[in-house]
């Protein structure tokens, strides 16, 4: 049995059973028009106000054509899309990461470390001296000019990124390796942020670079071992230079002082024999000159000079005549248990006797006493 298509149909059978002879047509056009009001004056009051954020600025544009930047805060625009707005965060510091990724990461919190193949192949670079280095860096940059990082670049994120690894391939293809691993790093992230600022301005894109930073330059997985060992070994080899320096510092300074001192005393040494000797040679022509005026005078007195240089060492020396008792044989006139005092002689009959003994052999005579003496002293 075959049911009819208007049973089907819920919308024809609505349609049918209405009375279009009787329809008020006026009143369901002006119900249909106020209602086409009411969505037309809300979607006017939507489209016509927005917000710029504090963190950057909103370029308008009226049917395509840039007619104003506007600043933080509340502001209107023509509606129906008459007028369009694009945010551009001019005062947020953003950011490229190159060689590894630490965003958008479905991993648990603490975990925001990523390098995969791509990151890889991306990092890897040949020096100039045709090592391979694995180098992550960072580019940091602001939007200084928000229409023109909108209309000047089709794609701003794309052209930092290719321009960036460019350029740092190319300070690393004319270094060193080791120089890139070590000492280098500042210099070539600093060439880095010039070279990519002076690219970038020709560009006229509107960006400033804030900071090219190395995050980490280590060489690749397969020879991190021997690199370890290498620097271990040239660690030891500057601990090594750094001791035997300090040693050097300690001796060198040491011995030259040891060698000078040397040196002075040996110049005052020679000085003074130098000075004696102009001294006696001086004092020798003085006597030889006397000699020759005063023969017998001067030969008395040198002579007197000797005896006074030469008595006080020999200590208390008396002189007494031959055939006499000697005073006090017993007494210590020295003050030493026995004997003679180290340094004395005895005249030939002579004994020890107080300096103050009286008679003949208290002082020496112009006879023979005078004799023996000499003869005492010369044994």
């Amino acid at each position: 049995m075959r049911r009819n298509n208007n049973e089907d149909n819920p919308i024809q059978e609505w349609l049918g059973n209405i009375d279009w002879q009787q329809f008020n047509w006026r009143h369901s056009f002006y119900i249909v028009g106020g209602m086409a009001v009411v969505v037309l004056v809300v979607w006017a009051g939507v489209s016509s106000i927005y917000t710029v954020q504090p963190e950057g600025q909103s370029v308008v544009k009226r049917f395509g054509k840039v007619i104003a930047i506007k600043d933080p805060g509340l502001h209107f625009k023509l509606p129906f899309g008459i007028d369009t707005q694009t945010f551009v965060p001019t005062a947020r510091v953003l950011k490229q990461e190159f060689g590894f990724s630490s965003k958008n990461l479905q991993q648990p919190k603490g975990s925001k470390y990523r390098k995969d193949a791509a990151d890889q192949a991306e990092s890897l670079m040949l020096t100039g001296d045709l090592k391979v280095v694995d180098v992550e860096w960072v580019v940091q940059y602001r939007v200084n000019d928000p229409n023109k990082y909108l209309h000047r670049v089709r794609d701003v994120d794309a052209t930092i990124r290719d321009v960036s690894e460019a350029v740092k391939r190319r300070i690393v293809g004319n270094s060193l390796g080791s120089d890139v691993l070590t000492v280098k790093r500042v210099q070539i992230a600093t060439a880095a942020k010039q070279e990519l600022q002076q690219i970038l301005n020709s560009f006229d894109m509107g960006i400033t670079i804030g900071t090219v930073e190395l995050q980490d330059v280590t060489p690749p997985d397969p020879v991190k071992p021997a690199f370890n060992e290498v620097n271990q070994a040239e660690q030891e080899k500057e601990q090594m230079i750094n001791e035997a320096e300090k040693r050097r510092n300690q001796v060198v300074p040491r011995a030259r002082g040891e060698a000078r001192q040397v040196l002075e005393a040996a110049e005052g040494y020679r000085a003074e024999r130098v000075n004696r000797a102009t001294g006696e040679a001086a004092r020798f022509l003085s006597i030889v000159e006397e000699y020759r005026n005063a023969p017998e005078v001067t030969r008395r007195r040198l002579y007197l000079e000797m005896l006074d240089r030469v008595l006080p060492e020999l200590g208390r020396v008396i002189v007494v005549d031959e055939g006499q008792t000697s005073p006090i044989p017993l007494l210590n006139l020295d003050g030493q248990s026995s004997g003679l005092p180290s340094g004395s002689t005895r005249a030939p009959g002579s004994t020890r006797a107080p300096a103050s003994t009286s008679g003949s052999g208290s002082s020496l005579g112009s006879g023979s006493s005078l004799a023996p003496a000499r003869r005492g002293v010369n044994q």
